[in-house]
């Protein structure tokens, strides 16, 4: 669901229930403005999705800001995927900033138009990300399944006017989103994400499965890099699953839940998963580096434990074409 029309936080509310700032009679006291859209008194969910961007601060900052550091140093020698990388991570550090605004106006400022402001990095979160990642599952379903064509749409024109068009598309929901009061607008989001998620899990099934057949004749062991390859698409359908699953599944069912349950603990749940993928998304890209620069490989072990005990047992790719 969008975060615009039935977030916690947001300043409108639900269709079946009467605006915050609004109501039924003309002649009634009007409400005060209220962050937590009637969540006041039901705020478990909503701290619990701010306790998981709070991570973003601590660690997705950094990283975001770390694979842009990388992405720039290797501009000479790019690869086809990196204009998409390096727009996911400037978008996720942008909103990596935005957790201290966010308790900032709850607990102290209480302003509608900072509200605004945060309601915009929502929507950039809820379009950048899902769209970027399918663009990078785009760039390799094309490299890997159809190589000659690849071969053919290779120039990097083809990639900035892709990525223009996502750029567009996200400030064009975001705006709408700060706005609000559009009717059926928290669909939009639904639509994208499903459509978005089913799309990414065919692109790197199609990979996986494609890589699995390619294996030399009467060899039993696939060839090294692609096996290396296999290992990274592989960790990265388990991310988008994590990240990606629980609002696919959640979302869709609103009408099984009560609208308060729904818009106070079901929706912050959900969104928490998906939030957490500005870190998550970084330092899956930094493991896979050969050597991450400006860090020694202890700081990076310490900061991508889990992913570089598996990448001890087989060395990572500096660099991916695909």
């Amino acid at each position: 669901m969008e975060r615009n029309a039935s977030s916690p936080l947001s300043t409108t509310s639900l269709p079946t229930q009467l605006p915050l700032n609004t109501t039924g009679d003309r002649n009634a006291t009007v409400k005060p403005f209220s962050v937590f859209d009637g969540c006041d008194h039901q705020v478990e969910g909503i701290l619990f999705d701010l306790t998981v961007q709070s991570i973003n601060v601590i660690v997705g900052l950094p990283a975001n800001v770390l694979v842009l550091a990388v992405l720039i140093r290797n501009r000479k020698e790019p690869s086809t995927s990196d204009i998409f990388l390096g727009c996911l991570a400037f978008m996720d550090a942008y909103f990596s900033v935005m957790p201290p605004i966010i308790f900032l106006n709850l607990y102290h400022w209480q302003s509608k138009a900072v509200w605004s402001s945060i309601k915009f990095s929502y929507g950039v979160k809820d379009t950048s990300g899902p769209l970027f990642l399918a663009c990078i599952c785009l760039d390799r379903f094309v490299a890997v399944l159809f190589p000659i064509l690849f071969g053919q749409l290779k120039h990097i024109k083809y990639r900035v006017s892709l990525s223009v068009l996502v750029l567009c598309l996200t400030f064009a929901y975001s705006a709408a989103k700060t706005v609000g009061g559009l009717p059926n607008f928290e669909k939009v989001f639904t639509g994208e994400i499903l459509a978005t998620f089913t799309w990414m899990v065919v692109c790197n099934i199609s990979i996986l499965w494609t890589l699995k057949r390619s294996r030399g004749a009467g060899k039993d062991e696939m060839h090294p890099m692609k096996k290396k390859a296999f290992k990274m698409v592989l960790s990265i359908l388990c991310i988008i699953v994590f990240n990606y699953l629980p609002p696919v599944a959640l979302f869709p069912f609103e009408d099984y839940y009560s609208p308060d349950v729904f818009r106070c603990y079901v929706q912050p749940v959900g969104f928490a998963f998906l939030n957490i993928s500005s870190t998550i998304q970084p330092l899956v890209y930094l493991s896979r580096l050969e050597k991450v620069p400006f860090l020694s490989d202890t700081c990076v072990k310490k900061c991508c434990s889990c992913v570089s005990a598996e990448n001890n047992k087989t060395p990572p790719v500096q660099n991916q074409n695909a």
